[in-house]
């Protein structure tokens, strides 16, 4: 391709919203061009790359067995409501009607479509199993679209689907899946992390997420060489505090005007350890309240809360202070003895705090030596958000945390959508039974920022040789005498070789070129100056930053390798 033919966006400044180095990059190199907030069009060049993604993971899910389709972005609210999913999804759903005012979504996710497809070619057990995948665009309204490509309102999406006959089916089908995915990453030379996931909005038994290692990732990893976890998922061991303390006296003191933990910690001289905190949350779903309690020195982890509710993570919220009335208690001063008409939820930290300080309900006094059981009894769980320095589950070692972005999840959705939608096969005994599906994403606009954000310098992106949208570009000093005429000859040679190759015939300065291709990446610059007459080049390795004088049959052999 000749850079006269081309579309080179390149800016000098991102979008003051641009924050991180990839989402300045995407926008800088000209890949793709911003509609509005968390919608943006790909341009030719980022084009390129995202089908040279998109090309690795259908090669590989091909080579898997399975079998793609492409389906409708528009979905229907009937099969939303069948799956029980139209409300409880929250407001990300992108809703909608047509002229005769049936209501419809933009597909977020496609469960409700491939479950409705299933029960076509899934009849029999002759039929199972089965592998069914796509690559399409997927729409949901984020409350903050965010850092480009990362959480966008609009994004490309591999979502595959498996049916299979029973669980030990499933299972197969998964590890196939985890086989195929790390494959995929491979190839896209991610540096990335596989880690048990929380379900979320989809649903099912368990799930993995692959997450690519970044400082700005959006989520935090919690591992060791045991265990890794999403934070959100993460569960930890129950750290004992001072159980084997005896039991005191409860007592009143005054605290006026002292709500946080760091003044209560602060002002009776304790540790955070030893205070119990409350967090009073609404229930959406029927209005009612729930109080938690946690260790003072613990955040609590909403998504565990929600799970364990049975709620969306859009049905509950934090109360408001005039709520607080209704279950005999003030704001800020909240403790688990004489509420009234409200659901008490603990940690499983807590019961292991003996003498804790606890919230009195009423303004300006807390409780000294309230112990649970013996004052004060709730429902026990794991609530806490898991921690660096927290241990882990399997060998109770340290555990440590970094930051990653999602590219990737799998699931195994089990019977969720089969038997709430009446996806069923016939077993060979003739009798209808449910089909066990499993559920395998790869956000894959978003996997192409996550590549620039783990490859990329101070001049710009640093594509793998692979993914760059070319491989190589010529750059002559000056195109209008010979070295423009050698620069041709060396183009048609690399073409003719299957070379992805640019050929800059630009008017415009070497300084200019230079700075255009190395921020957008390409990976090798052949550069045409007065000695090409003489049969030599520059030959310079966008990666290293590197260059070197070669002969021009040496530049041709080492770019047709």
């Amino acid at each position: 391709m000749k850079a006269s033919n081309m579309i080179i966006g390149t800016l000098k400044e991102a979008p003051q919203e641009a924050v991180i180095d990839s989402h300045i990059l995407l926008i800088r190199s000209g890949l793709v061009k911003k509609e509005v907030a968390g919608i943006y069009n790909f341009m030719p060049l980022g084009l390129k790359v995202l089908r040279k993604i998109e090309n690795v993971i259908r090669e590989e899910m091909d080579e898997s067995g399975a079998l793609e389709i492409l389906c409708s972005a528009l979905q229907p609210k009937e099969i939303w409501e069948e799956s029980g999913r139209w409300q409880k999804y929250g407001p990300e759903l992108m809703r909608l009607k047509d002229r005769n005012e049936r209501e419809f979504c933009l597909g977020p996710t496609h469960e409700e479509v491939f479950t409705t497809l299933a029960k076509d070619f899934a009849r029999s057990y002759k039929d199972l199993p089965k592998n069914v995948y796509q690559i399409q665009t997927k729409y949901r309204d984020e409350m903050r679209p965010r850092f480009g490509l990362i959480r966008s309102r609009e994004f490309i999406m591999k979502d595959s689907y498996s049916f299979d006959k029973d669980e030990e089916g499933l299972d197969k089908s998964y590890n196939v899946m985890y086989d195929v995915y790390s494959r995929i990453f491979d190839r896209l030379h991610l540096d990335y992390v596989p880690v048990l996931a929380d379900t979320g909005a989809i649903g099912g038994s368990s799930s993995h997420q692959f997450m690519a290692l970044s400082d700005v990732g959006e989520s935090t990893i919690i591992y060791n060489d045991n265990y890794a976890a999403d934070q959100e998922k993460a569960e930890t061991v129950a750290e004992d505090y001072n159980s084997s303390e005896e039991m005191k006296a409860i007592e009143e003191v005054s605290t006026p005007n002292v709500k946080t933990i760091e003044d209560l910690s602060t002002y009776l001289n304790v540790d955070k350890q030893r205070i119990v905190k409350a967090l009073v949350y609404k229930n959406f779903t029927d209005n009612s309240l729930v109080v938690c309690f946690i260790r003072g020195d613990r955040e609590l982890n909403k998504i565990k809360l929600t799970n364990y509710l049975g709620v969306g993570e859009y049905d509950l919220d934090f109360a408001k202070e005039n709520e607080f009335e209704s279950v005999g208690s003030v704001f800020g001063f909240v403790g688990p003895i004489g509420l009234k008409n409200v659901r008490i939820i603990v940690d499983t930290e807590v019961p292991m705090v003996k003498n804790q300080i606890v919230g009195s309900n009423k303004a300006d006094y807390h409780l000294k030596n309230v112990n649970y059981e013996r004052d004060y009894k709730g429902e026990v769980t794991d609530l806490r958000l898991a921690v660096s320095g927290n241990f882990d589950i399997i060998k109770k070692e340290p555990l440590k945390s970094r930051r990653g972005t999602e590219v990737g999840q799998i699931f195994k959705l089990g019977t969720k959508y089969s038997k709430a939608m009446n996806l069923n096969y016939v077993n060979p005994e003739g009798k209808d039974t449910p089909v066990v599906m499993g559920c395998y994403g790869i956000g894959v606009s978003r996997t192409f920022q996550a590549i620039i954000e783990q490859y990329h310098d101070e001049h710009g992106i640093v594509f793998p040789d692979d993914l760059a949208p070319y491989k190589v570009v010529i750059i002559p000093i000056k195109f209008k005498d010979e070295m423009g005429a050698i620069s041709e000859q060396l183009y048609d040679t690399l073409k003719k070789a299957g070379v992805e190759v640019i050929l800059d015939d630009r008017n415009q300065s070497f300084g200019v070129k230079s700075h255009d291709w190395d921020l957008i990446g390409i990976p090798y610059h052949i550069i045409v100056g007065r000695d090409a007459a003489q049969g030599n080049v520059e030959f310079k390795i966008r990666k290293s930053y590197s260059s070197e004088v070669v002969s021009i049959d040496e530049a041709i052999s080492r770019l047709t390798k």
